[in-house]
């Protein structure tokens, strides 16, 4: 009987293992997350960040890779949630409805498969915010959160923020130093926001390339607001990682286009790089998913597609799925890789198009490696467990 009861509370405790080791870690110091939206390692290396150095230095820093296709929703979701594709069913900023036969655009949150850093701290007491330059993260991830700001969701007046600041659209430079300045009031004044979350616009990496002053100056302000908040809040550990690098792009494929006129026609073509700020990138990126008319098609269509200048590989569903960890009914029966110049999507009546100079997307293999840093921290596992950028933040909820 006494080894029963002390195999009982033996159960309990283990069971509660994770509740205790995720209040003991967000109850000792604040964590401040940033999800630099298309901070690839060239950036960083070209831009004078002295405190991103100092946090290079003095804490983890590593190059990981990215997750597949190389785009926010897949990777901001990811890293918000500690899991991959497969788990949590987020494979690109739009996905086809096979229920309904449509396109869709991945902002409801039921899509969401895994519980959110938000979700977990919620569920433990713990106050969190999330300050997003994008509406669709807001309404997949907010739910949970105490805090939520975001330039469309100040016109609309559905921010979780008291005396919300005006913000600046998201095609600018100035709405990531909003949401910086934003974040260190928060600190300020509400010491018991235990977690925020900051994801920041790729405006000025779609803008310019690394070697450019107007992005070097963007970066260099947004290292001085980084120190900011760690002079602000010196307890807290600060953890950074990217979505994707950024590459030019000299040529787009219209993949629907381009089978019809081999005769090889396809029921519908997804870039998963699409999403409603088509300024950006047009809605052009580097990968694609290709969902057929009929299964007896697959070997005419894969046939054309690897055929097509600057496509550099033709993986069926399973293929994709086991290599980039992707929800296999969540993509097509192909998902086709680009070369690091050619991105493919809807293109006006033609399907194929020399892109300008000074055109920048991602989404392929080629944008897939970005920096992860953890600063700060009391509590962190090591550097070699840091492999992935969707692993900045999981270990804050696991004992």
């Amino acid at each position: 009987m006494k080894n029963r009861v002390l195999l009982s509370a033996l159960i309990i405790l283990s069971a509660g293992s994770t509740h205790l080791c995720a209040q003991t870690i967000l109850t000792q110091q604040r964590v401040i997350i940033i999800m630099m939206d298309g901070f690839g390692e060239k950036y960083y290396r070209d831009a004078a960040m002295p405190f991103l150095n100092q946090m290079e230095q003095k804490g983890i820093y590593k190059i990981v890779p990215s997750l597949m296709p190389a785009v926010t929703n897949v990777n901001n979701m990811s890293i918000a949630t500690g899991s991959t594709p497969d788990q949590n069913g987020i494979t690109g900023n739009v996905f086809f409805n096979e229920q309904k036969q449509q396109e869709e655009y991945i902002e409801d949150p039921s899509l969401l498969l895994m519980p959110s850093l938000f979700e977990k701290a919620h569920n433990l007491g713990i106050k969190s915010a999330l300050l997003s330059v994008k509406q669709k993260t807001i309404d997949v991830l907010g739910k949970y959160a105490d805090y939520t700001l975001c330039p469309e969701c100040v016109a609309a007046h559905e921010n979780k923020w008291e005396n919300a600041p005006v913000l600046s659209d998201v095609y600018t430079r100035e709405i990531n130093y909003q949401l910086m300045k934003a974040a260190d009031s928060l600190l300020k004044s509400n010491p018991d926001v235990r977690l925020i979350y900051i994801h920041t616009t790729d405006y000025p990496m779609h803008m310019w390339p690394p070697e450019n002053d107007s992005v070097k100056d963007f970066l260099s302000i947004m290292d001085h607001c980084i120190a900011t908040l760690h002079e602000t809040a010196p307890d807290a550990a600060i953890l950074i990682t990217a979505d994707h690098g950024m590459n030019h792009k000299s040529q787009a494929w219209d993949l629907e286009k381009a089978c019809a006129e081999k005769n090889t026609p396809v029921k519908i073509v997804i870039s998963p790089e699409k999403d409603r700020y088509m300024k950006h990138h047009k809605g052009l990126g580097g990968s694609a998913y290709v969902y057929l008319l009929k299964s007896s098609d697959a070997p005419s269509v894969r046939k054309t597609l690897s055929g097509l200048n600057g496509v550099d590989a033709v993986l069926t569903r399973s293929e994709a799925a086991k290599k980039y960890h992707l929800m296999p009914g969540r993509i097509g029966d192909f998902m086709v890789l680009g070369d690091i110049n050619t991105v493919f999507g809807e293109l006006n009546g033609h399907a194929y198009e020399q892109l300008p100079d000074n055109y920048r997307s991602h989404g392929s293999t080629y944008e897939a490696q970005v920096p992860l840093f953890v600063y700060n921290t009391k509590t962190a596992p090591p550097a070699s467990y840091f492999n992935w950028n969707y692993q900045l933040a999981a270990w804050l909820f696991t004992n």
